[in-house]
């Protein structure tokens, strides 16, 4: 297993992730958990506040978009592009539309198969970090369940990856806008005696066959 679940963004110790990947990895770059805005708006942010291809491409990344929407009726041609990657890096935003896509497109088995195999790599921030715990309860306090793009069904999904048996609350006492929902999950979580894990930006938990190691 290779995954690296980050707070926010790449965090502070991307490059002890990449020593563990083939060199220059072809990275498929997944942002449904921004599916509530506009393609416009996401282009628009991309240009004017944060563009995660070049942030990744820094690194030697040869990045190219993968939107899980295009797969809710076809699962068997996403196995064949999974497999011609070396990794998956899964951006945050809303967990919940992020999860329904993950389930719609048959993306959460297929992943989980070949991360487990390790037959490929996965990583993200913030939402895509918090979906590998085994439920998404107490992140309903950062994200709201109930928004639901074009396309999706209205059921919501709590169940998560499993790749850990904790869930994840990221933010944590960070200088973020979602700093205090943080706050309001963790103490949701340790209330109800849920097993949970805080990670502050910067801070990554690293997932290989000996264990999990909390990166700062």
């Amino acid at each position: 297993m290779r995954a690296y679940l980050s707070s926010y963004r790449l965090g502070n110790q991307f490059e002890q992730f990449l020593e563990i990947l083939p060199r220059n990895p072809r990275v498929l770059l997944v942002d449904n958990a921004l599916d509530v805005f506009s393609d416009e708006a996401r282009c628009r942010h991309r240009a004017e506040v944060y563009d995660p291809y070049q942030e990744l491409e820094k690194f030697g990344c040869s990045v190219s978009n993968l939107d899980l929407r295009k797969y809710f009726e076809s699962q068997s041609t996403l196995r064949v592009r999974l497999i011609e990657s070396d990794l998956v890096w899964v951006l945050g935003g809303n967990s919940f539309v992020l999860n329904r896509a993950m389930h719609l497109s048959g993306f959460d088995k297929i992943i989980t198969d070949h991360v487990k195999a390790d037959e490929i790599g996965c990583g993200g921030f913030s939402a895509g970090a918090v979906i590998a715990a085994p439920t998404l309860e107490g992140i309903h306090l950062m994200d709201d369940p109930e928004v639901v793009p074009n396309g999706y069904p209205n059921e919501v999904s709590w169940d998560g990856l499993g790749w850990t048996n904790f869930a994840i609350v990221p933010h944590w006492k960070s200088d973020h806008p979602e700093a205090t929902a943080a706050e309001v999950a963790r103490n949701y979580l340790q209330k109800k005696g849920l097993p949970y894990e805080t990670l502050s930006d910067g801070q990554a938990f690293l997932m290989t066959v000996d264990g999990t190691t909390l990166l700062s």
